[in-house]
């Protein structure tokens, strides 16, 4: 059974296969927690007292270089580019979600365990502000609505498997599908799913500064 930390009760997920080892209101309070009962899981809001400013993204950052082997799920009240960059490009075992999304309690556990074994999940609505972003001769220009869809899914961590099974379709029409968004968006082709969700994420990154020129 895993055992995490949540800064907040989250009705559902004790009886899911998930063990709560600690709660808490503050960012101090929730190092602290993590250092006592070193959990495989993290779950934590980007905003916490006393400021609400970023005090849960900064525990996230000491959390992630004191134990580097704890998965982290960051949960947001907005779209926040940069801070999910910051967090997601820093390794596997990461997730970032909006709040107003998690209303599915297995979908949301089924997130958790993902990151858990060390895939990372892109909350789609974050990917769609991204690739709303135009700029000139945007490669995504030529991506088709099919491979746009398998692009989110990909932002979200999901195997080939996993992509086939959603939309359902053959595992080989999915591998068709990533082969041609990597050879259109420049990107290097590795079976190493982690490291695939980091490829986009680095050209949506890209892309991002890009758009918006200082």
């Amino acid at each position: 059974m895993t055992k995490f930390c949540f800064v907040r009760v989250w009705r559902g997920c004790s009886s899911a296969g998930l063990k709560v080892v600690g709660q808490s209101g503050n960012a101090p309070e929730l190092i602290e927690l993590v250092r006592e009962h070193r959990p495989e899981l993290v779950v934590v809001d980007i905003r916490m007292p006393p400021t609400n400013s970023t005090e849960g993204l900064q525990a996230a950052r000491l959390i992630r270089e004191e134990f580097p082997q704890t998965a982290i799920m960051i949960l947001s009240a907005h779209v926040e580019v940069e801070h999910a960059m910051d967090l997601l490009a820093g390794g596997g075992s990461t997730g970032y979600l909006l709040k107003s999304r998690v209303t599915d309690v297995e979908e949301f556990i089924d997130a958790l365990e993902r990151i858990v074994k060390g895939g990372s999940i892109i909350d789609p609505v974050l990917v769609r502000e991204l690739v709303a972003a135009k700029r000139v001769d945007d490669p995504l220009d030529e991506i088709s609505p099919r491979e746009r869809e398998v692009l989110s899914l990909v932002a979200q961590g999901r195997s080939n498997a996993g992509i086939a099974k959603q939309l359902w379709v053959t595992e080989g029409t999915v591998e068709n599908h990533v082969r041609s968004i990597l050879g259109k968006l420049s990107l290097p082709k590795t079976e190493d799913d982690h490291r695939r969700v980091l490829a986009v994420l680095a050209f949506l990154d890209t892309r991002e500064s890009c758009s918006h020129p200082a």
